[in-house]
């Protein structure tokens, strides 16, 4: 099949990759535009286009994708279909209607569950049992068109938004080359959707903050779901702290106050129970065991996390 792909982090290399393995012809790849990061605010690519650009496909980046020019720029290709992994604009009508069968989303929920940007991190920091990828026909609305098909997977208790997007992402693979088979067959029929909707927004860096009079479980299920980003952090000592992984520990401690500081642990007061943390990341530095951590500070007991 003649396809056009839309997609632009680590979650959509794999779809694309599974894509090209199963033959089918892809036009073009579009994606972000390239953007500074880091200290000295370099360009760089993400990961789609580097993707792309290792299996030479033609890389399309505009800066809208409601410019007139770009969207000719597609009908010119004249795709079966259009396919979109994570891809960070709103596609408009004059896109979702180009392509004779129309433009295929992978999204990483069960529909109508969790639509918008987030759905991965959401789902870990409501404490979901469950969760799944969605094949579905792009309307004009958010992540409101009709389902193709859907596959669950299990949200164990050690997921992190990072281990459940890779998951998801070979589920989403995998399911996307059944959905285009049977979308060009006629075997799958566009299903409206039903059930209960729930929205997933968009996480900024600031939304990782901690809030230690929140339950311990509460704050472990939001700190595997703020990791890899935007990160669950907190403030200690004036230095700004990133905690990447900790368990619950029944008890009871002051909410934000460090209850102990021994040689191996480092454990801290909540809401309901205690919080032990195992992984962390001092500002600047790389991620490393508490262990590590504390034999480069002098931390005590009663030294408060900020609220």
């Amino acid at each position: 099949m003649k396809l056009v792909y839309f997609g632009t982090p680590e979650f959509a290399v794999l779809p694309l990759q599974t894509l090209l393995g199963a033959g089918h012809e892809v036009l073009a790849v579009v994606t972000q535009p390239d953007r500074q990061s880091g200290r000295g605010r370099q360009l760089r690519s993400c990961p789609v286009k580097r993707e792309a650009q290792k299996a030479r496909l033609r890389i399309l980046q505009p800066g809208k994708v409601r410019e007139p020019e770009f969207i000719e720029s597609l009908r010119a290709l004249h795709p079966s279909a259009i396919v979109v992994a994570a891809y960070g604009q709103i596609l408009p009508a004059a896109i979702i209607h180009l392509p004779e069968l129309g433009c295929v989303n992978i999204h990483a929920s069960l529909l109508p569950a969790y639509r918008g940007a987030a759905p991965i991190n959401w789902a870990i920091i409501n404490g979901e049992q469950k969760t799944g990828i969605t094949t579905m026909l792009m309307d004009e609305g958010m992540d409101t068109g009709p389902v193709l098909l859907q596959k669950e997977t299990e949200i164990s208790a050690e997921d992190t938004a990072g281990s459940l997007s890779l998951r998801l992402s070979r589920i989403g693979a995998d399911l996307l080359i059944t959905t285009l088979k049977e979308l060009q067959s006629g075997e799958v029929k566009p299903v409206p959707q039903s059930g209960i909707v729930s929205y997933a927004p968009l996480l900024k860096k600031d939304d990782g903050r901690i809030t230690w009079s929140k339950p311990a479980e509460e704050l472990c299920r939001f700190i595997n779901g703020m990791n890899p980003w935007p990160g669950a952090y907190s403030i200690l000592e004036n230095e700004r702290v990133k905690i990447i992984k900790a368990v619950p520990l029944e008890g009871n401690a002051e909410a934000g106050a460090i209850e102990r500081a021994g040689k191996e642990d480092l454990i801290v007061g909540t809401g309901t129970g205690r919080l032990s943390i195992l992984e962390i990341q001092p500002s600047g530095k790389a991620v490393m065991s508490v262990k590590a951590y504390l034999q480069g500070r002098r931390l005590k007991e009663g030294m408060r996390f900020s609220m």
